[in-house]
């Protein structure tokens, strides 16, 4: 039967300190299976201290996972980037809906192949849909997406994060006690609108 796989793991995990990288991998994993329970036939799964895998109900809701993920990673101000594919095909085996442990199929071969193809590059994200050009539009839209938030560095995560849960300049302003023409400049060169833009296409495309 076919499904929606989603896999992720984290880019250079070496570079970091295991012990610390793994509680907050596990921490962030932990709030998106609480926040998102209904999203998933099988949870998020952390397989090999630096990757996770789970089942999905559809497509745009594996796309809200990925959208969560790098939210929270925001959020909690992460130094590290995860690298996603979402690949929709064959379980042979019975999904385990409490861990996404003990799945076979070609389609969690396909997925677990298609990330490691994504380390030889710089791109983060790709989806795999049986329908071709749905995923050819999802992933230029995902390029996009990626070239948005790539655009922010550590120290920009505390106002991101505050504009995605806020949205209006002048209550980030409020909230982060900064300056309201400050934070309007900081909405423009932080592309704070395209960012909602693009989240917003990818989440409409997904939904067709």
């Amino acid at each position: 039967m076919k499904n929606y796989i989603l896999m992720a793991d984290i880019i250079k995990s070496s570079k970091y300190n295991s012990n610390i990288l793994i509680q907050e991998f596990k921490e962030i994993s932990e709030n998106i299976n609480s926040k998102l329970k209904r999203h998933f036939y099988s949870p998020i799964t952390i397989t090999l201290g630096d990757e996770f895998q789970c089942v999905v109900k559809s497509l745009i809701k594996g796309i809200e996972v990925i959208f969560n993920f790098e939210e929270q990673i925001l959020k909690y101000r992460e130094k590290f980037k995860l690298r996603y594919v979402l690949n929709y095909g064959e379980i042979d085996t019975p999904i385990n809906p409490d861990n996404a442990y003990e799945m076979l199929g070609i389609g969690l071969s396909a997925a677990r192949e298609t990330l490691g193809k994504l380390k030889k590059g710089k791109k983060r994200f790709f989806i795999k849909h049986e329908n071709e050009e749905l995923s050819k539009k999802l992933n230029l839209a995902l390029f996009i997406y990626q070239s948005c938030i790539n655009g922010w560095k550590e120290k920009d995560y505390v106002i991101v994060s505050s504009f995605i849960k806020n949205r209006d300049y002048k209550v980030v302003a409020k909230h982060l006690k900064k300056d309201v023409s400050l934070m309007w400049k900081r909405e423009k060169s932080l592309k704070i609108k395209e960012y909602f833009a693009i989240k917003e296409l990818i989440l409409l495309l997904a939904k067709r």
